[in-house]
């Protein structure tokens, strides 16, 4: 459901209409792109969204799910705030914003999901294996990994789960950027982000 903010129904908002705070990191339109693909949402899909940062993958999310309920999941109080300020900024209603550590406040959540996005997190492994045991069947887990430990972590817990569907993608993304007085190409973080389905 567009906001006023937003109006269109596909997603891909700028970054720049977000309220961001300083060294909070931001997943990019493009990765944002890349982890609504992966996760396949349903119109009343319950996301958990694991290190939600500033909220975007949230308000996306919830844009696209009028129905579905999502769950963001960030442990600094300063950074839960923005979320809940992104979601207001965007007229955003089914988003919930809990303020945790994960894994450990994954066990107080309620409700299963059906979806999972994990973006980043100081023990992934820990993160994506408390997740998965909370995880409806047939479920979908999207996880995000910018370094080769954190992509071996997710590869070896999505190993040690059994998980199905894995797909494994990384982002090479350029913006046009003005520069001076030339435009140039301006390469983005490069990203892995993985999926995998859990089938019982």
């Amino acid at each position: 459901m567009p906001s006023p903010l937003w109006s269109y129904v596909t997603p891909g908002i700028p970054d720049d209409l977000f309220e961001n705070l300083p060294g909070i990191p931001m997943s990019q339109r493009e990765i944002r792109l890349l982890l609504l693909c992966h996760l396949r949402l349903k119109p009343d899909s319950l996301l958990w969204d694991i290190g939600a940062g500033t909220g975007t993958i949230p308000v996306e999310a919830g844009l696209l799910c009028p129905k579905g309920r999502i769950v963001a999941i960030e442990r600094d109080e300063e950074v839960a705030s923005l979320i809940r300020r992104n979601c207001d900024r965007f007229e955003v209603k089914n988003v919930e914003v809990v303020e945790g550590s994960a894994p450990e406040c994954l066990k107080d959540l309620g409700k299963l999901p059906d979806r999972v996005c994990i973006e980043g997190g100081r023990s992934i492994k820990a993160i994506l294996q408390e997740a998965w045991k909370h995880l409806k069947p047939s479920g979908r887990v999207v996880a995000t990994a910018a370094s080769l430990e954190g992509l071996y972590q997710i590869s070896e817990s999505f190993s040690e789960l059994h998980a199905r569907n894995i797909e494994v993608v990384q982002s090479a993304i350029n913006r046009l950027e003005t520069r001076g007085t030339s435009q140039t190409f301006a390469a983005v973080d490069p990203i892995f982000v993985l999926s995998g389905e859990k089938v019982e």
